[in-house]
C-alpha cells in the first residue's frame, strides 16, 4: 500500500518592513537641495538562502543526535583496560552532544522554523553518519573520533554560511562547536596511540 507523502514546507516569517515616513511635497519657489544618490542596498538574506541554511542546520542537529546516541552506546559497551577513563569521558561527551542538539534546535526555532517531529524525520535530514560496526574497543573509538572530525568540518562550513547571512549568533556558536569536536577527537586519538 502506497502512502501519499506530502512535502512539508518550513515556516519562515520575515522581519516587518520599516515604517516609511512620507516626504513632504515641495512648495513653490522653494529650492530643494539635490538629492544624494544612495547606494543600492544589498538584499540581506533571500528566503531561499535562509531555507537552505535552516535545512543545513537541521542536518547538523540530526548528526549531533546520532553522535549523542553513538557516544552513549560506546560508553555502555566499551570493554578494555582503560574502561574507567573512557567510560567517564564518554559520559561527558553524550551529555555535551545532548546540549549541542538542544542549542542547534533553539537556533532553528529562533529563526521561526520547525524541526522534524519524529526520529525518522530527523534522521532523514542527514545521511552522512558512520555507524559503529564492531564491538572491538579501538574500532568503536575510531569511528566515533572520525565522526567528531566530520562534525568539526561541517561546523566550519556552516559558520561560513552563517557569516554570509549575518547570523552572528550561529556563526559564533559554530566556532565553539568546531573547537569542542576537534578537541574531543584529539583526546580519543591520543588514547588510541600505542606507547
Amino acid at each position: 500500500m502506497k502512502r501519499n507523502k506530502k512535502k512539508r514546507k518550513l515556516m519562515f516569517t520575515p522581519a516587518p518592513t520599516q515604517n516609511q515616513i512620507p516626504t513632504p511635497l515641495p512648495q513653490e519657489n522653494q529650492q530643494q537641495p539635490e538629492a544624494k544618490k544612495q547606494p543600492a542596498k544589498k538584499k540581506t538574506a533571500s528566503k531561499d538562502n535562509v531555507n537552505t541554511f535552516v535545512q543545513t542546520l537541521t542536518g547538523l542537529a540530526s548528526y549531533i543526535h546520532e553522535l549523542q546516541i553513538q557516544s552513549h552506546l560506546i560508553h555502555l559497551n566499551y570493554e578494555a583496560s582503560n574502561f574507567l577513563a573512557v567510560h567517564k569521558f564518554l559520559k561527558k561527551q553524550y551529555e555535551l552532544h545532548l546540549k549541542e542538539f538542544d542549542d542547534i534546535g533553539e537556533y532553528i526555532r529562533s529563526m521561526d522554523y520547525l524541526l522534524p517531529m519524529c526520529h525518522k524525520g530527523l534522521m532523514d535530514a542527514n545521511k552522512k553518519f558512520d555507524h559503529v560496526k564492531s564491538y572491538a574497543p579501538e574500532e568503536m573509538l575510531m569511528t566515533y573520533y572520525k565522526n567528531l572530525e566530520n562534525l568539526g568540518m561541517m561546523s566550519k562550513k556552516i559558520q561560513e554560511a552563517a557569516r554570509k547571512l549575518k547570523a552572528i549568533d550561529i556563526e559564533n556558536y559554530m566556532a565553539e562547536l568546531c573547537g569542542n569536536a576537534f578537541k574531543s577527537a584529539w583526546m580519543i586519538k591520543a588514547t588510541l596511540r600505542k606507547g
